[in-house]
């Protein structure tokens, strides 16, 4: 028998055997209360949603989808200027001009962006002799028949903007200052077949005439 039962004295229970049953009821405490939380958790990813296009009976008309407001428009394609977006003119003709001034940057970006998406259908010089016609594609028209030469250049613009024939549209794929630079360098590779010489300045006509420089590696086999 224990000493202080003998004694009559009640048994003294010690602090820290208190303190550490409180802790461990506080601990279960708490791990229940995150339990609970964490099953009522509720994403945004499994909230409530009307799935695009889906069935839904909150509007009358039975339809999730809802009618795009009159007015409304895309972000970053306001397109107010008609003239530079559509290749027309106020009165719906095609623009005879670019809708910007023509500057030897604005043809160099035209003849890279040409060589990168029309050169494989249309030809590095526009004959319609690119690497897929050669391939068993439908070839285009040369861009130095007299039907094309005599259209405006807002024509070449629409086209690369809507498509026509087996051409697909490529304004996905290309910016709309790009396009019309595109169409500035058509006009130029136009020019390059169709050009009066007559027109050049004596030192112009010199420098067409001269040969091409050699190439480095010719010489250097000549030599040896």
């Amino acid at each position: 028998m224990r000493p202080e039962i003998r004694s009559g004295r009640a048994p003294e229970w010690s602090g820290c055997g208190v303190r550490r049953g409180a802790l461990r009821a506080l601990t279960l405490l708490v791990a229940s209360t995150a339990l609970v939380l964490g099953a009522c958790r509720q994403d945004m990813q499994d909230q409530p949603r009307i799935k695009p296009l889906a069935e839904n009976d909150f509007f009358a008309d039975g339809s999730g989808a809802r009618p795009i407001p009159q007015g409304t428009v895309a972000r970053g394609h306001l397109d107010a200027d008609k003239a530079l977006y559509t290749g027309r003119a106020a009165d719906d003709s095609l623009l005879t001009e670019l809708p910007f001034p023509l500057t030897r940057t604005v043809l160099e970006r035209g003849q890279e962006r040409f060589n990168i998406f029309c050169s494989p259908c249309h030809g590095r010089t526009g004959m319609g002799d690119g690497m897929v016609v050669r391939r068993g594609y439908k070839q285009p028209p040369s861009y130095h028949v007299d039907r094309l030469r005599m259209a405006p250049v807002g024509y070449f613009f629409f086209v690369m903007s809507n498509g026509f024939g087996v051409m697909p549209s490529y304004a996905a794929q290309i910016p709309v200052t790009d396009r019309w630079a595109i169409a500035a360098y058509v006009r130029t590779l136009q020019l390059s077949q169709h050009f009066d010489s007559s027109q050049l300045t004596p030192e112009e006509r010199a420098r067409l005439d001269a040969p091409p420089p050699a190439e480095l590696g010719g010489e250097e086999s000549s030599e040896h």
